[in-house]
């Protein structure tokens, strides 16, 4: 056997005399804790605190100093800003394919429109792709007709109207120079020639206009192919549509979202349809009173009404000014005035018997909400926007009320019943019979 070496040998000694005396130390240590006289004394040597000392009273939990009301504006407030952030970026993506988002919101307008056709011929047993084809084109031809009338009407009537509005300025230039007003001829001038100033200095902005105006055409020729082919498919496919939407949502909200959605395309189907009747009433009859007043292009100021009307209140208060400015310049003060009248009735009539009566209580939305969605669509995405604001608000105001009760009806399904004499207590009284 090989020697250990000694260094080695005297490194193991010291190292077991270190663990004996950590160990005495040790057991020292707890005989110490053990023992209360040496406890005692221990306590003894720390000094207590001097008579002048405060006491402190022990903090409490942070969470817990927190008023209750900070508390909940708090927790509401950080809410609010995730909500707030959602809707900023949903928007900035509207923003972003708004020719899409339009042309869909339109197609579904549309479609709101055309189904109750499709559904009626296939009652009579006409096939879902002949009754979707039949429909659509038809319903296409008839849109694209009054368009066509329209720019018909204004195109054959646009010399007439130009003299006529020449005549009509003139009549209001000699009309103001008699007035009470002390209107002078110099005056009248100074404005022609400021305005024709305006103008010519503003000819680079007309022209880069007009040259907007051109992507404007192609932009709305595009969004009026794919309001074309979305309707298309929402005619025919729209139940398959709605079913695979349905697999998007989670399996917890989908029985409320599946009753949810019937319930907001028939509020949609009844403000398109209630509103077509409505706008072709309110077109019929000012247009009737304006061609008998004998004022030029009765007809498609008539067709003008019928399509603003679809704008509701600031529609109407447009294509109403637009007849009464038309009378104005061409027949004179007492039409205008005239015309006006005619126009105020028919709105009263509309607002007070017609809306309540057509569109009943399936689209119910404060007056107040229609404004500021209005004002809200046009500002976010134009004419368009202004369009399909207030069936949007009727149908989430739909949407919101039948989930609200929805989730009160399963709460109340959920709920754990009575049970013994609890249960007994809660069943109502029988009828006792009348004596």
């Amino acid at each position: 056997m090989s020697r250990v070496p000694g260094w080695l040998g005297r490194l193991g000694a010291g190292l077991t005399e270190m663990s004996e005396r950590y160990n005495e130390r040790r057991a020292e240590a707890e005989r110490e804790q053990d023992d209360p006289v040496s406890r005692t004394f221990a306590d003894e040597q720390v000094p207590p605190p001097p008579d002048y000392a405060p006491d402190v009273a022990a903090r409490p939990d942070p969470a817990l100093a927190v008023p209750w009301g900070v508390r909940v504006a708090a927790e509401a407030g950080w809410r609010l800003l995730v909500l707030a952030g959602t809707v900023w970026v949903l928007m900035r993506v509207i923003s972003a394919v708004q020719l899409v988002v339009l042309s869909f919101v339109i197609a579904l307008l549309i479609t709101a429109l055309l189904q109750p056709t499709v559904a009626r011929l296939r009652r009579h047993g006409v096939p879902l792709g002949p009754a979707t084809a039949l429909t659509a084109v038809l319903g296409f031809v008839v849109m694209g007709l009054i368009g066509w009338f329209v720019t018909w009407q204004v195109m054959e009537n646009i010399d007439d109207l130009s003299g006529q509005i020449q005549d009509g300025i003139d009549e209001l230039r000699n009309w103001l120079l008699n007035s009470p007003f002390h209107v002078t001829d110099k005056q009248i001038n100074e404005i022609a020639t400021n305005l024709r100033e305006a103008v010519g200095a503003n000819t680079d902005q007309i022209t880069s206009a007009g040259l907007e105006g051109v992507t404007v055409v192609v932009e709305a020729l595009t969004g009026i192919l794919l309001s074309v082919f979305c309707t298309l498919f929402l005619l025919y496919d729209g139940k398959r549509i709605w079913q695979w939407t349905l697999k998007l949502v989670p399996a917890a909200a989908r029985p409320g979202v599946a009753g949810a959605g019937p319930a907001a395309w028939r509020t949609l189907t009844a403000y398109v349809r209630g509103t077509v009747i409505v706008a072709l009433i309110d077109a019929i009859f000012i247009g009737l009173g304006i061609y008998f007043l004998d004022v030029p292009m009765a007809v498609p100021l008539a067709v003008f009404i019928f399509l603003f009307a679809f704008i509701p209140l600031v529609g109407a208060v447009v294509s109403g000014a637009l007849a009464v400015v038309v009378a104005l310049v061409t027949q004179g003060v007492f039409t205008a005035v005239m015309t006006l009248v005619v126009v105020l009735a028919v709105q009263q009539i509309e607002g007070h018997i017609l809306q309540p009566f057509i569109l009943g209580r399936a689209v119910r939305v404060h007056p107040l909400a229609v404004v500021l969605s209005v004002a809200a669509g046009g500002m976010v995405a134009g004419i368009g926007g202004a369009v399909v604001a207030v069936p949007l608000v009727a149908v989430t105001n739909t949407v919101v009320g039948y989930l609200r009760s929805y989730s009160q009806k399963s709460a109340l399904r959920h709920s754990v019943r009575p049970r013994g004499a609890t249960a007994v207590s809660a069943e109502p009284a029988p009828d006792t019979p009348s004596q």
